[in-house]
């Protein structure tokens, strides 16, 4: 027999690997259609959908858009500008697992919608999934140097390269644009790579071992 095929999805290289980038790709495609599908809905009812499932800053009605905002978008326009950095940063995460990339979705969309419903400006309405796509952009980042994985850095510094201009907008330099979601959903994405790192096992201490070719202990003696 043959030496046994890696199968470890995050190991560089192997089928698996691949496999579950592809996978994830694709997934992730079908997700934006659905944004897109809301949006038209969103349009078809003058964005009652925005004001009823948007983030309300310190308004307990407005709670629920911890759970709904990321799926509403205020134009064609705002959901055109998150669409392909979230399925770029979101093919990445789900390729490390499905479970694990829904802990994660919930954990950044938890508090960077808590966060931006804490800080936000009163009488305003949050709504988009740009929060997300900072939160997957943190814990790509912060992931590969938590698990101490070269692949995980390598993603990370492309992602950085990609959309590490982005990180300014965490700051406060437009009124209309939810920067604390922004920065919320960053911490939200670095606490899920600490919270829901990979831990290397353990390796087994090395048994000792024993010299079986002399005499054993209460044997007869040698002539």
């Amino acid at each position: 027999m043959g030496p046994e095929v890696p199968r470890d999805a995050n190991q560089f290289g192997t089928m698996a690997f691949y496999a579950a980038l592809g996978k994830a790709f694709v997934t992730m495609c079908a997700v934006v259609p659905v944004l897109f599908l809301i949006e038209v809905l969103d349009f078809a009812t003058g964005h009652q959908l925005d004001q009823l499932g948007g983030v309300r800053p310190r308004e307990l009605d407005g709670l629920d858009g911890i759970v709904f905002a990321p799926f509403l978008h205020a134009s064609f326009a705002h959901l055109y500008g998150n669409s392909v950095p979230l399925l770029l940063t979101g093919t990445f995460v789900l390729a490390t697992g499905g479970r694990r990339f829904l802990w994660v979705t919930g954990l950044i969309a938890l508090v960077s919608g808590l966060g931006a419903w804490l800080t936000g400006p009163p009488h305003t309405v949050g709504i988009g999934a740009s929060g997300i796509v900072f939160g997957y952009l943190g814990f790509l980042l912060t992931r590969g140097i938590v698990e101490r994985n070269w692949w995980s850095i390598a993603v990370g510094v492309l992602i950085g390269l990609l959309y590490g201009w982005t990180l300014t907008g965490v700051l406060p330099t437009d009124q209309r644009i939810s920067w604390q979601a922004h920065l919320f959903g960053l911490i939200g994405g670095v606490a899920a790579a600490i919270v829901f790192r990979r831990r290397r096992p353990r390796p087994e201490p090395a048994l000792p071992t024993l010299d079986l070719s002399g005499p054993l202990p209460g044997g007869p003696p040698e002539p």
